[in-house]
């Protein structure tokens, strides 16, 4: 197995949506050093790497049913269970040797996230609040970072800003999801899934979408105003204009909104 594989498997392009709110958070939390960013990438990284692998697994059955993801390696039969749990082993190492690096405090919490990751794929066979916990999991990354640099929650620095800013991710997230299921209602109909569109249709998804958008802007607004308002004019457009390619401009927007976020954090 090469690193395309790997990378593929994984969906290694989803990490862009998480990255630079681990950035986000660890700048917010004072000036890391170069050492702090590594261990703090390589935890990300492992973290990320171990979600999307767990699901893979978790939904094999559930992945080989729907059209749109049958090709995926599990569900394809091109790489073997065994195989898979080598590459979550080897994430899960990543991830708790990163925390170990950084600080006690954060070897200590390191099974929140995980317990967390394996929940996930679970949860949607019974709610669609899914969506909501699948956010839940991606705020977990600035407040991660966060504690990544400082070593401590005592202190209650992190509130408000840290806090609006993990929330802001968690409704972020949950509606980038909403946008993404619904490609998947009558697959997720037919086996199962409790996905929010299967359950109160496209236009109440679109709804709660747009109502979102409000909650994460003013949340992120902590981190800067005027990168706030560049995320919101991509994503607004891509919503207006977004027609038969609005999948994959949606796709694209949200994972360009933490990097604005990140780089007018730095002007």
């Amino acid at each position: 197995m090469d690193l395309k594989q790997i990378s593929s498997f994984v969906k290694i392009e989803h990490t862009l949506f998480s990255l630079p709110f681990v950035f986000i958070g660890a700048y917010m939390a004072g000036e890391p050093t170069i050492s702090q960013l590594v261990w703090i990438l390589v935890a990300a990284i492992g973290a990320r790497g171990l979600a999307m692998g767990l699901n893979r697994i978790i939904d094999k059955d559930i992945d080989a049913a729907n059209p749109r993801t049958a090709k995926r390696h599990l569900a394809a039969g091109t790489m073997s269970m065994q195989t898979a749990w080598v590459l979550c082993s080897i994430f899960l190492l990543m991830l708790v040797t990163g925390a170990w690096m950084l600080n006690p405090l954060c070897l200590y919490l390191s099974p929140i996230p995980v317990i967390a990751f394996v929940v996930y794929p679970y949860l949607k066979r019974f709610t669609w609040m899914c969506h909501w916990w699948l956010g839940g999991c991606l705020a977990l990354a600035p407040a991660g970072a966060w504690v990544g640099i400082r070593g401590e929650v005592m202190s209650g620095d992190w509130y408000p800003e840290l806090l609006l800013v993990s929330v802001g991710v968690l409704l972020w997230i949950a509606a980038f999801d909403l946008g993404y299921a619904q490609m998947d209602i009558e697959s997720d109909r037919k086996n199962g899934v409790k996905s929010f569109p299967a359950r109160f249709q496209p236009p109440t998804t679109m709804t709660v979408m747009l109502l979102s958008i409000p909650l994460w802007a003013f949340a992120f607004s902590t981190v800067s105003v005027y990168g706030t308002i560049a995320s919101l004019a991509v994503i607004i457009s891509i919503i207006v204009v977004g027609g038969n390619n609005f999948q994959t401009w949606w796709f694209r927007g949200h994972a360009a909104t933490g990097w604005i976020l990140l780089l007018s954090m730095q002007i």
